[in-house]
């Protein structure tokens, strides 16, 4: 049924597209339904490239940063251990899922595409976790530890988040490969680690240099 449900979301981006189970390279750990690349004859051309990126079935796929941070979590799960974690951004859940295995008393993600949220329901059963669901930041449950986002910063406008991410919560976990200096005092870097994005979409390399950064709580 999971499969079907998500393969009704997609292919309003992509007509011929399905999901597939899938483990990303960058967290192996994580199995994840993922855009089949199986459906087409070869790689993803440049225009269904720019296709995907530019429609809202980012959930499809699991991004460089979304695996990186999930596998930073994996391996300093005390960062997370015993605490409510909020993960903005969750498109496939990778990073929420990450949280939940390893040991966030409370994993929510908030995304407000239904086709995210969709995913990261699935995703969560598929690792056998629990992730609670929150479509609107506004609204989302209070008590959060910690923050975590994914590649959230590609627009310039979405800048203003760094701060709301410290307002919101006592530390902030954060990955980004999009900007190379980060600007803000708050956020202290902790790890530059390459990763591509999965299925492969053949993005420029400077895209494949995911940052992490740690606000708050150190």
């Amino acid at each position: 049924m999971c499969p079907d449900r998500l393969n009704r979301h997609l292919q309003k981006t992509l007509s011929r597209g399905r999901v597939a189970v899938s483990a990303p390279a960058g967290c192996p750990e994580i199995r994840l339904y993922l855009f089949d690349p199986g459906v087409l004859e070869g790689p993803l051309s440049h225009e269904e490239a720019q296709a995907v990126v530019a429609e809202p079935a980012y959930w499809s796929f699991c991004w460089a940063s979304g695996q990186v941070l999930a596998r930073w979590i994996l391996q300093h799960p005390e960062q997370v251990a015993g605490k409510t974690v909020l993960d903005f951004g969750a498109g496939s859940g990778v990073v929420a899922v990450a949280s939940a295995l390893a040991g966030a008393a409370r994993s929510i993600a908030c995304d407000i595409d239904p086709g995210a949220l969709a995913a990261v329901s699935a995703n969560a059963r598929l690792n056998g976790v629990e992730v609670e669901l929150c479509d609107d930041w506004d609204k989302r449950p209070g008590g959060v530890d910690l923050i975590t986002a994914a590649d959230v910063l590609y627009d310039p406008d979405n800048r203003p988040l760094l701060r709301a991410f410290e307002r919101a919560a006592p530390a902030v976990l954060l990955a980004d490969s999009r900007v190379k200096h980060l600007g803000h005092p708050g956020y202290v870097r902790k790890a530059v680690i390459e990763a591509r994005t999965w299925p492969d979409l053949n993005e420029f390399e400077e895209f494949n240099q995911v940052r992490i950064y740690l606000a708050g709580d150190h």
